[in-house]
């Protein structure tokens, strides 16, 4: 168990020695050990008492806080981070120089061509869609090849790297029959249940990637090809677009098998939007779980790997 999700309301959380123990109306309904842990979750309304936080701080696991219903980022809590400033001093001076679209090209033509790749392969199950998705990927393979031949600035890449998305959605929505009611990508609020799961999805992963890149010592606000923005991780942002095509692969998946419905999600009962329901996901945790173990290692990798990159080739110790 690397992950612990806490999806309950007026749950009490106490520590009882290397494990944690779940109060509900002053009644003890079980016990979870620490030691498996490298992240907890925690949806709504719960109660946490101090010393539990320390020792998850102490134990360096993560702990991620979200609202409630629409499952919006709270916050975070680490124990531990990094020590090396040299690192984000390099970070920095980098951030502000050519390496900045070095990276962002490197970026984009990776999504270019993991969007390209899963179309032809959704084109070879499903030859009812065959030429939708035959037309988009050879769109998306014209855009890579002027990626691959010509030397843009960063603003071009910007625009080709949003006609490739704009191609790229047109075709995946093609993918999800109509009574999902899915006809273009929208979020803040999502609109239908496919827009609902991809925005989980994404923040889900967004906020792993955070973990990442703090844990490892980086900022996560000085990012190469997404812009400044106050108060987003621009950094995560760049290094979560290599991996959207994986959750767009997964969220397809789970409603192809009818793992979910029109019926698993609720629609502006309060407020405007579509969001899965609290019964429905409790289905769809451990769902996430099985498919984030084949991510996160690359996460990994791959904020190892930059910083590499940004220290000129001089590894660094992560502990």
């Amino acid at each position: 168990m690397g992950t612990l999700y806490i999806d309950r309301k007026e749950l009490h959380i106490r520590l009882d020695g290397q494990a944690l123990a779940f109060y509900s109306n002053g009644e003890r309904e079980g016990l979870v050990p620490i030691s498996p842990l490298k992240r907890v979750i925690v949806i709504g309304n719960v109660s946490i008492e101090t010393p539990v936080l320390h020792k998850l701080s102490n134990e360096n696991i993560s702990v991620i806080f979200l609202s409630g219903k629409r499952l919006r980022f709270c916050g975070m809590l680490h124990g531990r981070l990094h020590n090396n400033g040299i690192l984000r001093v390099k970070q920095y001076e980098k951030s502000l120089s050519p390496f900045s679209l070095e990276i962002a090209s490197d970026i984009v033509k990776r999504k270019v061509s993991g969007q390209s790749e899963f179309l032809r392969d959704v084109r070879e199950s499903r030859p009812d869609l065959r030429f939708p998705m035959t037309n988009a990927s050879k769109t998306l393979e014209k855009i890579l090849e002027t990626l691959k031949t010509q030397s843009v600035e960063m603003e071009t890449l910007r625009g080709l790297e949003g006609g490739a998305s704009a191609t790229y959605f047109q075709a995946y929505t093609k993918m999800f029959p109509e009574s999902l009611k899915f006809k273009k990508r929208n979020r803040r609020p999502p609109e239908d249940p496919v827009n609902a799961m991809l925005s989980l999805c994404y923040t889900l992963l967004h906020y792993e990637m955070v973990r990442e890149i703090e844990v490892i010592g980086l900022d996560p606000t000085i990012g190469f090809y997404h812009q400044f923005d106050y108060g987003r991780e621009s950094l995560a942002c760049d290094l979560v677009e290599l991996y959207r095509t994986d959750v767009d692969r997964f969220v397809w998946e789970i409603f192809r098998e009818r793992i979910f419905a029109v019926r698993d999600f609720a629609h502006g009962d309060e407020r405007p939007g579509c969001y899965l329901k609290k019964e429905s996901r409790k289905r769809f945790y451990p769902l996430y779980e099985e498919w984030a173990k084949g991510i996160r290692p690359k996460l990994v990798n791959k904020v190892r790997t930059l910083s590499v990159r940004i220290m000129d080739g001089q590894d660094i110790i992560s502990e």
